[in-house]
C-alpha cells in the first residue's frame, strides 16, 4: 500500500502544521492552520483542513493511510491521551480518540519534540542513525531520545524531557515546570535573553549588545550569538556559558546512551556553526571520551517540517494499514 499517502501534523501553540507525505517521506502537500488556544475545536478544525485538502487536490480519503501526530506535553503512545498540555488546558484528553473520531482515519499520537526526533532521523541530520538525541531550542527547551531506532517513553511518558535536567542545582532560575535551575532556563531563546540582560545589568563593559539594548530596550538571542560572533565580549560569555550547560548536559546523556548522532534543532539552532562548534567544546571536554568518538553533532536540517515528517513516520511504523 507504498501508494497511500501520510498525514504528519504537528501542533504548536499558535499554527497547526500539516502535510501530505507519501511512503517514501517525500513532501507532497504542506500547509498550516491557526490554533485554536482554547483547546476545544483542534480536532475538528484539523478533520475539515484535511477535508478541504482532499477536496482541491481531487483526493478521497482512501487516499491516505492514516495521521501521525505530535502533541506538547507528555503523551501516552498506546492509548494517545495527553497528559497535560498546560497552553491548550488539556488535563488527560483522549486526542487520538476524538482525531478518530473527526476524521474518520487511524491515528498515533506522540509528543511533539519527539516527532522531530523522528523526523530528523528519517529524513535529516540524523541520517539514518539508529541512536539519536534531538534537542530542541526555542521557546523552551524539548528534545527526543532515539535507542537502537525507537523513542524512549519511559514510564508515564516523560521520556526525553532534556530541557528539565537540573543545570543549576542552588540558586537556579524558576522553570515552567515547577523546578528551579533547569537546562530550559539557561539554553531556550528566553533563558539566553534573561541571562545576557542580568549580564548587562552586571557588567559595565562597553557591548554592541548594550548598545541595542538600550536602544530598543530589549535583544534577542539572534542578537547575542550575532554580537559574540562579531567579537563582542561580553556576548561571548554568555554564549560560553550558555553552550557550556548545554554540552554538558548532552554529555551526560551521552554517557548512558552512547549516540551516533546529535542533532540541534529549534530556533536557536539558526545560531548555526557558532552554536555548534561550541556545544561540541563542551561536549568533548565532559563525555566519556569513547562515546565522545562514536558522535556526531550537527545542526537539524528539516526546519519546522520535522514535526510532520516524524509524524509520517509514525504512520508508517506504526499503523497496520500501511
Amino acid at each position: 500500500m507504498t501508494d497511500k499517502w501520510l498525514v504528519g501534523i504537528d501542533l504548536g501553540g499558535t499554527t497547526i502544521k500539516m502535510a501530505f507525505i507519501s511512503h517514501y517521506g517525500e513532501m507532497i502537500e504542506k500547509w498550516e492552520i491557526p490554533t485554536d488556544k482554547s483547546g476545544k475545536t483542534i480536532t475538528t478544525d484539523i478533520a475539515k483542513a484535511i477535508d478541504a485538502k482532499l477536496a482541491e487536490l481531487g483526493q478521497t480519503k482512501s487516499k491516505l493511510a492514516g495521521i501521525g501526530m505530535g502533541a506538547p506535553g507528555p503523551v501516552n503512545l498506546e492509548t494517545g491521551l495527553v497528559y497535560e498540555t498546560v497552553n491548550l488546558g488539556w488535563k488527560n484528553y483522549p486526542l487520538k480518540h476524538h482525531l478518530e473520531i473527526e476524521t474518520g482515519l487511524k491515528a498515533v499520537i506522540d509528543n511533539d519534540a519527539n516527532i522531530a526526533a523522528i523526523g530528523e532521523m528519517w529524513k535529516g541530520a540524523g541520517d539514518g542513525a539508529k541512536d539519536v538525541i534531538c534537542v530542541t531550542l526555542g521557546t523552551g527547551v524539548g528534545g527526543g531520545i532515539i535507542s537502537n531506532g525507537t523513542v524512549v517513553h519511559g514510564v508515564n511518558g516523560a521520556g526525553g524531557e532534556i530541557g528539565h535536567i537540573t543545570s543549576v542545582v542552588k540558586g537556579g532560575a524558576p522553570c515552567n515546570c515547577g523546578k528551579e535551575g533547569c537546562l530550559e532556563t539557561i539554553a531556550s531563546a528566553t533563558g539566553i535573553v534573561r541571562l545576557a540582560v542580568e549580564k548587562l545589568h552586571q557588567d559595565s563593559a562597553p557591548s554592541s549588545l548594550r548598545n541595542l539594548y538600550e536602544e530598543n530596550g530589549s535583544i534577542s538571542s539572534r542578537d547575542v550569538f550575532e554580537a559574540s560572533e562579531q567579537g563582542d565580549q561580553l556576548a561571548s560569555e554568555v554564549v560560553e556559558y550558555i553552550t557550556m550547560q548545554l554540552g554538558l548536559a548532552i554529555a551526560n546523556l551521552s554517557n548512558g546512551l552512547n549516540p551516533e548522532k546529535i542533532v540541534i534543532g529549534g530556533g536557536v539552532s539558526k545560531a548555526g556553526e557558532h552554536l555548534r562548534k561550541n556545544t561540541e567544546k563542551y561536549f568533548k571536554r565532559f563525555a566519556f571520551p569513547r562515546v565522545a568518538e562514536g558522535a556526531s553533532i550537527s545542526i537539524a536540517t528539516l526546519g519546522n517540517d520535522a514535526g510532520v515528517i516524524g509524524g509520517a513516520w509514525l504512520v508508517k511504523t506504526k499503523l497496520s494499514t500501511v
